[in-house]
């Protein structure tokens, strides 16, 4: 029976790719963008591409661009460590421009939070190659 799920091919030397997803906690909806490279820029700019992406999702919903930051809406998101994760002047900046962003990281060593696995949990029938 063949797997299910995706698999992509990336520029490093061991085929890998840097991909940073999610999912919604009270819809399943599901986010994933791909990444040429892992470091603080991209990160960024993906982080600030989420947070367009949200705000114009809940700016359609009828509500005023204005009141975003002060709606309360939160933006949870969990990270591993990668170093560029981490970077302070970065980390700053999503804090200034983005307050309804909130960064979590998870323990350094945490076998039983892989993306993968909690996705197909979540999802299950979503299979993904590790």
């Amino acid at each position: 029976m063949p797997a299910k799920g995706f698999l992509t091919l990336g520029q490093r030397s061991r085929g890998k790719v840097n991909v940073m997803g999610g999912v919604r906690y009270h819809d399943k909806k599901r986010t994933c963008f791909f990444i040429d490279k892992g470091n603080s820029i991209s990160f960024y700019e993906q982080i600030k591409n989420l947070y367009i992406s949200i705000k114009d999702e809940w700016i359609n919903q009828g509500n005023i661009g204005d009141e975003f930051i002060r709606s309360g809406v939160k933006i949870l998101i969990i990270l591993d460590n990668a170093s560029y994760h981490k970077k302070k002047d970065i980390l700053e900046k999503i804090e200034q421009e983005m307050p309804n962003i909130q960064l979590y990281f998870l323990p350094p060593y945490s076998p039983d939070f892989k993306f993968f696995g909690l996705a197909a949990k979540i999802h299950p029938d979503i299979g993904f190659y590790e």
